[in-house]
């Protein structure tokens, strides 16, 4: 609670400081398992914004949204495909955010992960004949973080999102993130020097040494489970926001 208070405050801080030196807000909201922690980490972002000669610079934490944001302050975020960040986010929260961070599994994750070793035996028990493991499937889904997430957690809907339109800045893919990265770099005028880590730690990177394969009935399914999600990516695309 406190800690809400304190970021509420500095954020209010630096808004009005923006104001006063005619500076622009520009947020990056953090969508999870998409290469958000490579950019705070190129960015070193922390506890209080970056200030630049045009603007300043914040950072949230994943509960922070564009529903947050007043209208006029400008957003950028980086989306990936919904099947990969389903899997990212499975081995995210099977190994508690370990290295770089620990959060103890919910009372749902340690059962899920109880029924469910890998992300193909996940997505492939969602249209199971046994009953009891499509359910534990279908509740599964709803209780992994990152895995239970959906786009529309930061953007709230279609009609919201597209009277938001002006203050969308940039959009990057994970995908292309290096690439994405250095077009970022130009639109907010930030410095040459500053570039994304490389290392597993900073970039929070799942290991390669995981089985990160799906069956195509599990693809299938994934795409079915996340249909929303690719709604939205068809929606960034329609207004010519990624490619």
């Amino acid at each position: 609670m406190i800690g809400n208070l304190i970021k509420s405050a500095r954020l209010w801080y630096y808004r009005q400081k923006a104001t006063r030196e005619n500076r622009s807000v520009v947020h990056f909201l953090h969508i999870g398992k998409s290469g958000g922690t490579a950019i705070k980490s190129a960015l070193n972002i922390k506890n209080k914004p970056l200030v630049y000669p045009g603007h300043v610079l914040f950072a949230h934490p994943h509960n922070f949204t564009l529903m947050d944001v007043p209208e006029g302050e400008k957003v950028f975020f980086v989306v990936r495909d919904p099947v990969d960040r389903f899997v990212s986010g499975f081995y995210s929260r099977k190994r508690k955010g370990m290295p770089r961070i620990y959060r103890e599994w919910t009372k749902g994750e340690e059962e899920a992960f109880r029924w469910f070793d890998t992300p193909n035996e996940l997505a492939m028990a969602l249209c199971d004949q046994d009953e009891p493991r499509a359910k534990a499937a279908a509740k599964a889904m709803k209780e992994i973080y990152h895995v239970k997430s959906s786009y529309w957690d930061w953007f709230e809907n279609e009609t919201y999102f597209l009277t938001r339109l002006n203050d969308v800045i940039f959009v990057g893919t994970q995908k292309t993130l290096n690439q994405d990265f250095q077009q970022l770099k130009k639109t907010l005028n930030l410095p040459e020097y500053i570039s994304l880590p490389d290392d597993d730690v900073n970039t929070h990177k799942n290991p390669d040494s995981l089985d990160k394969s799906l069956d195509s009935v599990a693809r299938k399914n994934l795409k079915n489970w996340y249909a929303q999600d690719y709604r939205f990516l068809e929606l960034l695309k329609e207004q010519h926001l990624i490619d």
